[in-house]
């Protein structure tokens, strides 16, 4: 009776491992061109806009949930329409150009993807010239 009772746990277990792997098979992945992008030196109250490029390489359509910055001086903006399998979306960061000196920010996208977060980077130097 032991014995059929651990089997019965040990086939459930092995079970429940198969359906989750078959999940993250079939999920979304998101995955970018690009992930740290230097603006070198910027003018003071310049353009620090950038676009972080990303493709869904999973199965199932990618949702961007939410993407948070480090800071208010970065801001960022996206789409929230599902991108299909294969498709393309963006993440654009704007940095806030009069704050002077060197800066790097953090950039996290919250998705339903299964390598989520994702983090991306941006630094430079604002400088007046």
């Amino acid at each position: 009776m032991k014995k059929l009772l651990f089997f019965a746990v040990l086939g459930l277990f092995a079970i429940q491992g198969m359906a989750q792997n078959q999940a993250v098979q079939d999920s979304a992945e998101i995955i970018f061109n690009e992930t740290d992008h230097n603006f070198g030196i910027v003018k003071y109250r310049g353009d620090a806009t950038f676009e972080f490029v990303f493709k869904n390489t999973g199965k199932a359509p990618l949702i961007v949930k939410h993407v948070q910055s480090s800071c208010g001086c970065t801001t960022p903006s996206y789409s929230t329409e599902p991108i299909p399998p294969k498709g393309k979306g963006k993440i654009v960061v704007k940095y806030d150009t009069e704050r002077m000196g060197s800066f790097i920010k953090n950039i996290k996208v919250f998705s339903n993807a299964k390598n989520s977060p994702v983090e991306l980077i941006i630094r430079g130097e604002i400088k007046n010239e």
